[in-house]
């Protein structure tokens, strides 16, 4: 029940969003090309943060750039 206490998670590091071309899932409702995310979680291929509509989402990390 880790998910539960996600949004109170310190924020690891920050992340830039650089594209929202996803050939399986529709991303470019909740990501903005540009922004820059706090990270609450991460796994080795999936970066947890916060997106644009509030919610806590899981999302490759080929979309993301590192600061």
């Amino acid at each position: 029940m880790i998910h539960k206490t996600w949004y109170d998670n310190p924020t690891t590091k920050q992340i830039t969003c650089v594209h929202v071309d996803a050939k399986k899932f529709t991303v470019e409702n909740v990501l903005t090309p540009g922004k820059v995310y706090d990270v609450k979680n991460e796994s080795d291929e999936f970066y947890f943060v916060v997106d644009d509509t509030g919610k806590m989402g899981g999302f490759y990390k080929e979309y993301f750039e590192e600061k």
